[in-house]
């Protein structure tokens, strides 16, 4: 893994694959660090011919912490008060294009999860040359009549995680019991390693908060969504109680031509068992989206 200075940030980010292959940029959820994209989901996407670029959102994992600057204000942040809160979807937008730009590429097929959907979407609509195709995982549009959780997926998110690591990881096992998968897709084995090598790495639960602003104050995206005119898969499970699914239906809706994909069974994650549909999925809509190859070549 390596660090960039974009902007008045660093960026922790990491590549994998072939530096000939199209880029497929996978951008992380709230709080979620570059290894919340499994390393074997990965390698699926990369035995499939694309080069995969992860990195930690500013305010997670190695990237640039706000620290304490900044408290948390979510009623400044319902009145859109840009200028009480630290920084909005459009900035992180606007690293993530910065990431791209010092890293030499001129586009990328874009993924993001949750709150990486939404910065996927607001990167689509801002740095629209920047996305060859775009794909919206168990996301929303903003708009505040769709997408809502459950109260008692509310419930998780404003649940202080434990400081000791086996508390953290039996606090998200009870969490994800309540926004997880659920029948055949729960894989608790799997649930389990993945949460005890996201406290290893590090949390910024005051960052979490932050980006908790950034999401309230930039508001509903749905007129900028029907904007958009590039090849789109919105993938939800019909399970998810954090994000509900009539957030990725409105998605889907909002944007001309997008493809909605449901996922029975799945919540507010991508287990194992889903892995080998949801990269597929991407996999065909980067090859729709993307231009004319020669015979021979991938993607």
């Amino acid at each position: 893994m390596d660090t960039v200075a974009v902007g008045d940030v660093e960026l922790c980010y990491e590549l994998l694959g072939d530096a000939a292959d199209p880029v497929v940029l996978l951008i992380a959820g709230l709080g979620r660090q570059l290894i919340g994209w499994d390393d074997g989901f990965c390698a699926l996407l990369v035995a499939a011919g694309l080069r995969v670029l992860r990195f930690d959102n500013r305010d997670a994992g190695r990237s640039t912490s706000f620290g304490d600057r900044v408290h948390l204000d979510l009623d400044a942040a319902r009145r859109g008060a840009r200028d009480q809160v630290p920084y909005a979807l459009e900035d992180m937008a606007d690293d993530t294009a910065g990431l791209l730009d010092a890293l030499g590429i001129a586009d990328a097929h874009v993924v993001g999860t949750s709150m990486g959907g939404m910065i996927a979407q607001t990167l689509a609509i801002g740095h629209r040359r920047r996305v060859r195709s775009l794909c919206s995982i168990m996301s929303t549009t903003g708009a505040p009549d769709v997408g809502q959780p459950t109260p008692e997926a509310m419930a998780v998110l404003a649940r202080r995680p434990p400081s000791e690591r086996a508390a953290y990881v039996e606090a998200e096992l009870a969490n994800f019991a309540i926004i997880g998968s659920r029948g055949a897709l729960v894989d608790e084995a799997w649930r389990r390693a993945r949460f005890g090598r996201f406290y290893d790495r590090g949390l910024n639960p005051p960052g979490v908060g932050r980006q908790i602003m950034a999401i309230v104050v930039s508001g509903d995206r749905t007129a900028e969504l029907g904007s958009l005119r590039v090849p789109t898969l919105v993938i939800h499970g019909d399970a998810d109680t954090l994000v509900s699914p009539s957030g990725g239906e409105a998605t889907a809706r909002a944007i001309p031509g997008a493809e909605l994909l449901t996922i029975a069974g799945m919540g507010h994650e991508i287990p194992p068992v889903t892995w080998p549909q949801v990269t597929g999925a991407i996999v065909a809509l980067a090859r729709r989206a993307a231009p004319a190859r020669p015979a021979g070549t991938s993607v």
